[in-house]
């Protein structure tokens, strides 16, 4: 990564989330506004944050698709200020190759795809010219259906199967197997309450998912599952999911992830500085 070389195995990073929406799940429109935004991620630097991974598109359950054009006015303004503001390489999270190739032009040094290379079919050449990591996340439908009754005979192996298949689709388009890091994507189509947890069964089994060789992304923080699980009488609500949060990143460091996706930068920086003393 052109600020700073990931070095896998020897650590875990921390990515800190900078939803430049006005829609997102977690902190609705909190660093909307161009000011709030870049303070935000000064501030997750500052708390240990290892990467900033900006996103101009909420992906919450049943969110709308955004223009190329309205994504692109949230996010770039915001990457053209942080580039020489702070010191950590800087995510985008995109599926649209346009905004990838404007935020890589700008600095940017990773591309983070929820649709693994299936959103737009020119990204697989952007990410391969421009030599950078991208993160190949499974999701079952799209941020609009994708909680719609998911169904799965074996979760576990359908998401490996999947990003097995994705990593070398974008191996074949020349995409370096170093670039390439994987994202079992934790409450995206991923079945939750009503006895069933999914997430809380791909947390378990992540281990699974090393055969494939490439580092793992996960991504738990103040999803709905937490809430569901923590919530003894009734799911508890996002602002009151920070424990929950901090030990499925526990269990997903413990068990083989290399990077934490999390809102709570402190918090989770301290967790995974102990389980790290501890397992590596």
């Amino acid at each position: 990564m052109s600020k700073q070389l990931l070095n896998f195995g020897k650590k875990t990073y921390v990515m800190g989330v900078l939803n430049v929406t006005p829609d997102s799940f977690s902190n609705g429109s909190k660093f909307f506004s161009f000011d709030d935004a870049v303070a935000h991620a000064i501030k997750m630097e500052k708390e240990g944050a290892d990467i900033i991974d900006i996103g101009g598109e909420s992906t919450r359950p049943g969110a709308e698709v955004v223009s190329k054009d309205e994504e692109m006015k949230r996010i770039i303004p915001v990457i053209e200020e942080l580039v020489d503001k702070i010191s950590i390489p800087i995510s985008i999270d995109t599926y649209k190759s346009d905004i990838a190739m404007n935020a890589l032009d700008l600095g940017v040094s990773m591309v983070n795809d929820i649709t693994a290379l299936q959103g737009d079919n020119k990204l697989v050449n952007i990410v391969a010219k421009y030599d950078v990591p991208i993160c190949l996340m499974h999701m079952k439908g799209n941020p609009r259906n994708m909680q719609q009754n998911p169904n799965y005979d074996d979760v576990v192996k359908e998401i490996h199967d999947f990003l097995k298949e994705r990593a070398e689709y974008a191996m074949f388009h020349d995409i370096k197997k170093e670039n390439i890091i994987i994202d079992p994507g934790l409450g995206f189509g991923k079945r939750t309450g009503r006895g069933v947890e999914d997430n809380c069964k791909i947390l378990g089994r992540l281990n699974e998912f090393k055969t494939l060789g490439f580092p793992i992304l996960v991504g738990p923080s103040r999803k709905t599952f937490i809430g569901n699980v923590c919530g003894v009488k009734q799911q508890l609500p996002v602002t009151d999911r920070l424990e929950g949060s901090l030990a499925a990143a526990c269990v997903a460091v413990m068990n083989g992830a290399d990077i934490v996706r999390v809102h709570d930068v402190k918090e989770t920086r301290r967790c995974v500085e102990m389980i790290d003393c501890i397992v590596r």
